[in-house]
């Protein structure tokens, strides 16, 4: 009973503390500056159809909690590295719900072994009483992690999926810009083809720049910064182009998205070639496991077991 009030009181402590360090975060006039100009970057970036679908399924509470966190963080200088951010970016999540949901894994990892174990070493006494606040730090821990974890791997597939778009969208470019049509027309031509979630997310982001009086090209070259990805990066400084020389910039579209398909191409191969080698491995276990289980009563025999 004393070990369970003890652990309570921890955890009443590290909530006091987090809710005084959040709800105290009052920046000074410069980080003040710098934090308006930061949320009117994100503004920016979420003014369009697509984030307000990207955000509308993710609670309110979540994204309350996580706006103090991200002040409080922002009001001490603490940035989530550029990759989170990318992460976040193409997955469709925004950061408050992030730190929140880490936030809650957290809590929820320091609380669920005390609450499985403390009473298992109460009843049976087979167990030290500190073995429960170790394993709810390593679970504090992991259940923190563990958000960030699953977001990297979501990210890696719908970044891989939004280059394959990327290709075939240069290839509608390209043969836009074939047919006689001019740059703004061609990119909205090309983006409205499909309703998939790639495509729409670009069509936005035109709709967004046409809105917000900036060049096409320019906002493409924001999106492939915001997501991380190259080839829209490479996609913008190419459109800036077409002004001077229109066809040897088509040439260069199709060249790119004949190169990509490439690289697309020697990437599925090495992923199978990976997943062959993976199940070759589970095979041979197989195999072995067999010829254990088969040759197991004539060894016990010979060696007298």
């Amino acid at each position: 009973m004393t070990l369970v009030m003890l652990a309570g009181a921890m955890v009443g402590a590290g909530l006091l503390v987090l809710i005084r360090y959040v709800s105290g975060s009052t920046p000074s006039g410069t980080a003040g500056l710098l934090q308006l100009d930061a949320d009117r970057r994100r503004y920016r970036n979420e003014v369009s159809l697509t984030a307000d679908r990207r955000h509308q399924q993710e609670s309110l509470r979540m994204r309350r909690l996580g706006s103090g966190l991200r002040r409080a963080l922002d009001a001490r200088g603490i940035q989530l590295p550029p990759s989170i951010r990318a992460d976040l970016g193409i997955a469709g999540r925004s950061l408050e719900t992030h730190l929140a949901t880490s936030l809650v894994g957290g809590l929820v990892g320091f609380v669920v072994p005390i609450i499985l174990l403390v009473p298992v070493s109460v009843v049976t006494g087979s167990l030290p009483g500190v073995i429960p606040l170790w394993l709810s730090v390593v679970g504090a821990v992991v259940g923190a992690i563990l958000p960030t974890v699953q977001l990297r791997a979501v990210a890696a597939d719908r970044r891989r999926d939004f280059r394959h778009v990327v290709s075939s969208f240069l290839d509608l470019v390209a043969m836009n810009l074939a047919g006689g049509r001019g740059v703004p027309e061609a990119l909205s031509s090309a983006a409205g083809i499909s309703d998939g979630w790639a495509f729409v997310r670009i069509r936005d982001t035109l709709e967004t720049a046409r809105l917000q009086g900036i060049t096409p090209w320019a906002a493409l070259g924001e999106l492939g910064e915001e997501v991380s990805i190259d080839e829209l990066r490479d996609l913008s400084a190419a459109l800036a182009l077409v002004a001077e020389d229109g066809a040897k910039v088509r040439d260069s579209l199709v060249a790119r998205a004949v190169s990509m398909r490439r690289r697309e191409l020697a990437d599925t191969e090495g992923r199978a070639q990976a997943r062959s080698q993976s199940m070759l491995m589970a095979q041979m276990l197989l195999c072995v496991g067999f010829l254990l289980f088969l040759t197991y009563p004539a060894v016990a025999r010979v060696v007298g077991l």
